[in-house]
């Protein structure tokens, strides 16, 4: 099979790879860029462990094909800390409120909850559950996830804005 060129923006680098046409996005971003943040579950869309930001929305890369992101702006869960290596404030409300048991899901909720919150800033319970709902968690019952999520919400709410 023949290679293809693609270039992509990932975490706001330019990364530009020969991949095969059938190369899912999870395995490009792991296998060729070696971002393993973003997790392989069930290679059938029913978890979200793989769930990243695609053009600012929330997609499954077990879906996509890597020749399907070209010119695309990609952002993963190694993506959302900041310069300074702070963590995000959903990563940091995940943390402080027991949001994660043995972190398998964990990305994918960070940015499941990424792409929720950028729609919904100030979710209700019944929301944030409605918005998670495409990822799977065996651990936790949820319940510490919609508190971390319900956390993150209220701590960016209260961030000055950048001007």
């Amino acid at each position: 099979m023949t290679a293809l060129k693609i270039s992509v923006r990932v975490n706001g680098e330019q990364r530009t790879s020969e991949v095969e046409p059938r190369l899912l996005l999870v395995d490009y971003l792991r296998d060729v860029l070696g971002l393993t943040g973003t997790h392989v579950g069930c290679d059938t869309t029913n978890c979200g462990a793989c769930t990243i930001l695609v053009d600012g929305k929330s997609v499954k890369s077990c879906t996509m094909f890597a020749v399907q992101a070209d010119g695309r702006d990609l952002t993963t869960i190694e993506g959302m800390q900041g310069a300074d290596g702070q963590l995000h404030p959903i990563q940091r409300a995940f943390w402080e409120n027991h949001g994660l048991q043995c972190g398998y899901c964990t990305p994918g909720m960070v940015m499941q909850a990424a792409w929720l919150l950028k729609e919904n800033p100030s979710p209700t319970e019944d929301e944030i559950r409605m918005g998670i709902t495409g990822n799977l968690c065996r651990c936790t019952g949820y319940q510490n996830i919609v508190k971390s999520i319900e956390a993150a919400s209220k701590a960016m709410s209260s961030k000055p804005a950048r001007g």
